[in-house]
C-alpha cells in the first residue's frame, strides 16, 4: 500500500525523474571549472527530503493544465532555495544542528565556510534556472523571479520569518506574533510554489486567488505539524534532531497552546485549505491529497 507521498509523486512527477532533472539543471547552469565545489550543494540536494515544494508546484501547474516540462525548472528552483535555507539554518550561528535528512549537516561534514558557500550557490542557481528557461516567455520568467524573490527574502518572506523566529527565542510571544513567524518562515515558500505553478499554467485571477488561500492555510498546516513532530517524533522518523524547538525555547504552537490545541489548529488549517479549492472548476484532487498528506505526515 502506498503512503501519501507516493500518491503525490505519482500524480505530479516520479521522484527519481525529478532528482535526475534537478541534477541536470545544476550541472547545466554551473561552470565545470568548479565541479568539485558543486558536489557540496549537490550532496545536500540529494540527501533525501520530501520534495514537498516542487511536488506542490507541479501539482498546482498540472491542475490548471500546464505540461510537466514547462514546470520543471521552477520546481527545481524551489527545491534549491529550500535546501539553501536548510544548510544555512543548521549553522552554529543559527539553529546549530548536526543532523539533517538523516545525515550530518553541511558544516559538520565539511566546514562552516563550505556550508555558507554551498547555500549561496544554490540560491543563485535557483534564479538562474528560471531566468534561462527557454520554454517560458520572458515576461513569465520575470514574474516567477519576482514571486520567488519576495517569498524567499524580506520583508514578506522566509528570511524575514527566520529573523523574527530568532528574535522570539526565550521570550513569550502572542498568537499574532506566532502566526506571523509561521506565515513568513514557512508559508511564504509554500504559497510561492502554488502560485508559480498556477502562473505558468495561465490560471486566471479568480483561480489564482483561490489557490493562494489554499496555500496560505496549507503553509500554516505544514508548520504546525512540523512543530508537533518536533515534540512527538523520533530522530529516525524526522531525519533530524527532535526536541530542538523546546531546548532552543522556540516560538511554536505546542509551546504556546499545548499539544491538543495545536492538533485542533492543524485540523482547522487543513479544513480551510480544502474548502478554498471548492470554488475552482478544475481537477483539484492532487492538491487535496497534499493537504491530507500534510495533516497526517510522520516526517
Amino acid at each position: 500500500m502506498k503512503d501519501d507521498f507516493s500518491v503525490i509523486c505519482d500524480c505530479a512527477l516520479h521522484r527519481v525523474c525529478f532528482n535526475r532533472y534537478i541534477l541536470m539543471t545544476i550541472m547545466y547552469v554551473a561552470d565545470f571549472k568548479y565541479l568539485r565545489f558543486i558536489a557540496k550543494p549537490r550532496d545536500f540536494i540529494f540527501a533525501g527530503g520530501k520534495r514537498f515544494r516542487p511536488a506542490l508546484l507541479l501539482a498546482s501547474g498540472q491542475t490548471f493544465g500546464a505540461p510537466v516540462e514547462v514546470l520543471l525548472n521552477t520546481a527545481c528552483a524551489l527545491e534549491m532555495i529550500h535546501t539553501y535555507s536548510l544548510i544555512h539554518d543548521d549553522l552554529p550561528s543559527m539553529d546549530d544542528d548536526e543532523l539533517r535528512r538523516g545525515r550530518p549537516t553541511c558544516h559538520v561534514r565539511y566546514d562552516e565556510a563550505t556550508a555558507i558557500l554551498a547555500g549561496d550557490a544554490l540560491q543563485s542557481l535557483a534564479f538562474q534556472a528560471i531566468a534561462e528557461h527557454q520554454l517560458l516567455e520572458p515576461q513569465t520568467r520575470v514574474r516567477l523571479i519576482t514571486e520567488l524573490s519576495r517569498a524567499a527574502g524580506t520583508p514578506h518572506g522566509m528570511v524575514a520569518g527566520q529573523a523574527l523566529d530568532i528574535e522570539a527565542e526565550a521570550r513569550e510571544v502572542t498568537s499574532e506574533e506566532l502566526e506571523e513567524i509561521h506565515r513568513l518562515k514557512t508559508a511564504a515558500l509554500v504559497i510561492c510554489a502554488v502560485r508559480c505553478g498556477a502562473i505558468i499554467a495561465g490560471a486566471n485571477e479568480t483561480e489564482l486567488d483561490a489557490v493562494t488561500k489554499y496555500a496560505q492555510n496549507l503553509g500554516l498546516l505544514f508548520q504546525i505539524t512540523d512543530d508537533l513532530l518536533d515534540v512527538t517524533a523520533t530522530e529516525q522518523e524526522l531525519g533530524k534532531t527532535p526536541g530542538k524547538d523546546a531546548r532552543s525555547e522556540k516560538a511554536t504552537y505546542p509551546a504556546l497552546y499545548g499539544l491538543e490545541e495545536a492538533r485542533t489548529a492543524a485540523t482547522k488549517a487543513h479544513r480551510d485549505a480544502v474548502a478554498s479549492l471548492s470554488s475552482i472548476n478544475r481537477p483539484t484532487g492532487t492538491l487535496r491529497h497534499i493537504a491530507d498528506f500534510t495533516l497526517n505526515r510522520s516526517r
